[in-house]
């Protein structure tokens, strides 16, 4: 038998590299598409079950639209909000990011299940009062206005990495639907108020927490003599704080569904769970710490664990808080279609309504979410298990008040301020360490060597700010436009 020339077996093999390039170009080309792929099918989803659940009631269509760009709001919250419950344990290199986006799906969307509904009432009738609208229908339009907007400019920010609030989103589309609905005096202006302190309190105090739950580990752990023996008496007791906090949180959020539960009684119950995950957690961080050398690296083992337990905790409690941002017009709206006008009564919060902002903000952190993940664990400032620790606990302790209180507050105010008080803190306490020891061995340290050794991106700093100031009057002018669009169009 004949054999094919040399040159054909070399135009074949040319033939099949081109082809074998081809495939690679298009799995290249199509793998950014499979994200928003899959978050389209959850939109076109989120619209079939509204009509379902919905019924042939009369302006089912409306519901139908609002349910779909309240799951487009849940996806952009998943996206951006994420990283503040899993960054600061990514950084840390306590979790994979598989690891964290897994963990932050379960307990997100447990949280907004279990204990979400305070907060979605703040929003869909805290701020604006169906009341002062002639017509339902305006108000209606209102809401979906308020909810495409928002959702719209934390896409636009998101899209060019900028670290805005959902909350801000969503409270400013409110304020500006409800100014071009209805005038100035729609606005429930108090209400505005408490809400803005609190986004100038909330990421103070996460700030001013973490750095003191860090400055009380480096006191009384990483610079005393017997850092392991240390460690054995003072993390069992960081770790009774944080069950204590969530037990007392989850008592008052979700026991009261069932029976009754007042202050009291849920801050008893934090006070026993704490002593009971004191009591627990003792023995086990003996054994894990036998054998481990005393010094400072050693220490990180034993927060791991804590961890990887306060950044779940955190996930539920932000599920619970900001869920509101996607459901909580959408829910206003249910409401005022399924009962013919816009009542200011109690807002019943729908199970499948809670299921669309509860899915979108799982199925957003998963598909989009590791960007901003790795931005807030290890750009802002370098964070070991300890420092991350303390943010993780401070923002949940600041972010269970806020909820438990119905105040819409930003967890990523919280969470990014807490980030910033731990690298303060750090600065503060490398500075006054460097002066010491300068005045000991006769070395003053030079102001320009002092500037290289600062320990947070001041860049990152000024960006958030500015993102956060322009958030509320940008979504608020977006809210008014397409809610004229809206009118005009109906």
């Amino acid at each position: 038998m004949t054999l094919p020339p040399q040159n054909q077996w070399k135009t074949l093999d040319k033939d099949l590299g081109r082809i074998d390039r081809l495939e690679e170009a298009t799995h290249f080309v199509a793998r950014p598409l499979v994200a928003p792929g899959i978050a389209l099918a959850f939109v076109v989803l989120a619209g079939i079950g509204a009509a379902i659940f919905f019924g042939a009631q009369p302006k089912a269509f409306v519901v139908v639209a609002a349910a779909v760009i309240g799951a487009y709001m849940a996806l952009n919250i998943g996206a951006n909000d994420v990283a503040n419950n899993m960054g600061p344990a990514v950084g840390a290199n306590a979790l994979t990011l598989g690891g964290a986006l897994l963990i932050a799906a379960v307990f997100e969307t447990s949280g907004a299940l279990i204990a979400g509904g305070d907060v979605v009432k703040t929003i869909s009738t805290g701020i604006v009062s169906p009341d002062v609208f002639e017509q339902s229908s305006v108000f209606i339009w209102a809401m979906m206005a308020a909810l495409l907007a928002a959702a719209l400019w934390l896409n636009l920010a998101t899209w060019f990495g900028a670290p805005v609030s959902t909350t801000h989103s969503i409270v400013g589309g409110v304020v500006g639907a409800g100014i071009a609905a209805a005038g100035v005096a729609a606005i429930n202006w108090p209400a505005i108020g408490r809400i803005a302190a609190s986004w100038v309190v909330s990421p103070v105090l996460g700030g001013i927490i973490a750095a003191a739950f860090l400055a009380l580990i480096k006191a009384r752990i990483m610079y005393a003599e017997d850092k392991i023996a240390a460690a054995r008496r003072w993390v069992p007791v960081l770790i009774g704080i944080m069950a204590g906090a969530f037990a007392a949180y989850l008592a008052l959020k979700g026991l009261s569904k069932v029976i009754k539960v007042d202050l009291v009684t849920a801050l008893l119950i934090g006070v026993v769970i704490g002593a009971a995950g004191w009591a627990v957690s003792v023995p086990l961080i003996r054994r894990q710490s036998e054998g481990l050398e005393n010094r400072k690296k050693s220490l990180k083992r034993l927060f791991a664990v804590p961890l990887v337990i306060s950044a779940a905790l955190l996930s539920f409690a932000h599920g619970a808080n900001d869920v509101a941002n996607a459901v909580g017009p959408l829910a206003a709206i249910v409401h005022a279609v399924g009962n013919g006008g816009a009542g200011a009564g109690s807002v019943a919060i729908p199970l499948w309504v809670m299921l669309i902002g509860a899915g979108g903000i799982s199925f957003g952190l998963v598909l989009f979410g590791p960007k901003l993940i790795r931005m807030v664990g290890s750009e802002i400032t370098k964070l070991n298990p300890m420092r991350a620790y303390c943010v993780a606990l401070s923002a949940a302790l600041t972010v269970i008040v806020a909820s438990w209180l119905g105040l819409p507050v930003s967890s990523t105010h919280i969470a990014v301020g807490a980030v910033f008080g731990v690298g303060f803190f750090r600065e503060w306490h490398a500075e006054r360490r460097a002066r010491a020891l300068g005045l000991i061995k006769g070395k003053v340290v030079p102001p320009d060597e002092r500037k290289r050794r600062k320990l947070v991106r001041r860049s990152h700093l000024i960006a958030v700010a500015a993102a956060w100031v322009i958030t509320v009057p940008a979504s608020a002018a977006l809210s008014a436009l397409v809610f004229t669009v809206l009118r005009l169009i109906a």
